[in-house]
């Protein structure tokens, strides 16, 4: 369910005895027949020394073969494929016993990421699922306590599970849900404690380190079918201007040397009584650059089903830009406008698609102090041909002049706004829903001004959301460009 085999993360502990303690049962059982054997000897009564037997043998006989080993705790995932956003999850805590004795008595638990929503755990083997939840779990398909909603409700993993192991066997606790949002999500730490001996010896807590979840955005569909401002590669689906060989007819001219001859048009030439062939322009494909603006978040994520982030949407609408450019033949690079500046060189084809969803597993968003310009555009860095998509909420000034400079610079860029539509005002007292509103007044100012210096605007909205944008785009690459270094 994550990609490529997930890790499995298992405790790595001595093999002695210094990790078991007697239990409270252990030190109660010796109390009491010790008492009773004294009573019995100083008040010379047999009967007291006949009842302490009992409790003297069944020690003695529970005690006849201790655990020599701590239980073995490790964690796995599945590897059925990539694991998109609403996909349903799956993983196992296993705890081993090393040990020749049967653990009497095991309690697990293991932590989950809240993105990660299980909704049945049990351990393998012992029936359905749900029969293995403890005693306070709802069954399953309960409405939710009065109170409490779908999305809030504790999550069965955060609760201990109780089994036993045998000897040299292992048994493994299913955990099974849906994964909410995109990111790389923790399955752990996990710990398990064992009672063994009769539940007079009880071990240590052995714990084990998390396993991460890979969850790739679930992509939006997104098409865009008007042709790329310059193409600049050799062969691609676009439409270049520059005259080659390819299927879109760009005139009639007369035949030159080195024309073949499977271009010539017959019916010009016998009208004109001259060779004439008809002339095309080139297919080639372009580059693109996904420019991410991370360095301010607003909204609150839902999830997948749920409403969506700055960071949600500029991930998502990423992911489906990337996937389209690169099912034509383009070329596909991204960088982060942020403090670590980084960024993906520019490939095609499947593999870089996926490492493009890996590459967007670790975008988060990092305020700045300095201006991260010179540092995300250094010299050479950024091709003159290539479509630039900004996609950014514009709450920092730094992205606006940024955006600005980049059109100065005579690159074709478009902005997307991934601002969330549905973004509430505060709600404390005294001028801040009139300071919202007035920031609102200065954010589309701010974004005509833009538009002014020939920098388009348009919010992400799915399909067809940069056709119109890429269409005026595409003009203005026709006609004369100054630009200033």
């Amino acid at each position: 369910m994550t990609g490529p085999t997930a890790p499995a993360s298992r405790s790595t502990e001595p093999e002695s005895a210094a990790g078991w303690a007697p239990t409270p049962a252990l030190g109660r059982a010796v109390l009491l027949a010790g008492l009773l054997l004294v009573a019995g000897v100083l008040l010379g009564r047999v009967d007291l020394v006949v009842l302490a037997a009992p409790f003297a043998l069944g020690t003695a006989y529970a005690l006849r073969r201790r655990p020599t080993t701590l239980p073995q705790v490790w964690i796995t995932t599945g590897d059925d494929g990539p694991l998109v956003e609403g996909g349903e999850v799956s993983a196992a805590v296993s705890v081993g016993n090393p040990d020749a004795i049967d653990y009497d008595l095991v309690v697990v638990r293991s932590r989950v990421s809240p993105w990660l929503r299980i909704a049945r755990a049990g351990f393998a083997g012992t029936g359905p699922a749900d029969d293995a939840l403890p005693a306070d779990a709802p069954p399953a398909g309960a409405p939710p306590a009065a109170g409490t909603s779908a999305g809030t409700r504790r999550s069965v993993a955060d609760r201990p599970f109780v089994t036993s192991v045998p000897a040299a066997a292992a048994v493994d606790l299913e955990l099974a849900g849906r994964a909410l949002r995109w990111g790389r999500h923790p399955v752990g730490p996990a710990g398990a404690r064992v009672a063994a001996a009769g539940g007079l010896l009880v071990s240590r807590a052995v714990y084990t380190e998390p396993v991460g979840v890979r969850v790739y955005p679930r992509t939006e569909p997104f098409e865009a079918v008007e042709a790329m401002p310059r193409a600049a590669g050799l062969v691609g689906a676009h439409h270049s201007r520059r005259p080659g060989e390819g299927g879109e007819l760009a005139g009639v001219r007369i035949f030159a040397p080195g024309d073949r001859l499977r271009r010539v048009d017959w019916r010009v030439s016998l009208r004109a009584r001259q060779l004439h062939v008809a002339a095309t322009l080139s297919d080639r494909d372009a580059e693109v650059v996904v420019l991410l603006d991370v360095l301010a978040e607003a909204g609150r994520s839902g999830g997948v089903d749920g409403s969506a982030s700055v960071l949600d949407t500029t991930v998502r609408a990423t992911a489906a830009i990337a996937e389209h450019y690169l099912h034509r033949g383009d070329r596909v690079s991204l960088v982060e406008y942020g403090p670590g500046a980084r960024r993906l060189r520019a490939a095609a084809g499947r593999r870089q698609y996926l490492t493009v969803l890996e590459w967007l597993l670790d975008v988060r968003a990092e305020a700045s102090q300095h201006e991260p310009y010179d540092q995300v555009f250094g010299p050479q860095q950024l091709s003159s041909d290539a479509l630039v998509v900004v996609l950014t909420p514009l709450l920092d000034e730094r992205s606006a002049q940024m955006l600005a400079r980049l059109a100065r610079a005579g690159r074709f860029v478009v902005a997307v706004d991934t601002l969330p539509a549905n973004l509430t005002p505060p709600k404390d007292r005294g001028w801040a829903e009139v300071a919202y509103r007035l920031w609102r007044l200065d954010r589309e100012t701010m974004i005509g001004q833009l538009r002014e210096h020939g920098v388009p605007v348009v919010r992400w909205a799915g399909a067809g959301s940069l056709d119109q944008v890429l269409r005026d785009v595409a003009r203005l690459a026709t006609a004369p460009r100054v630009g200033s270094r």
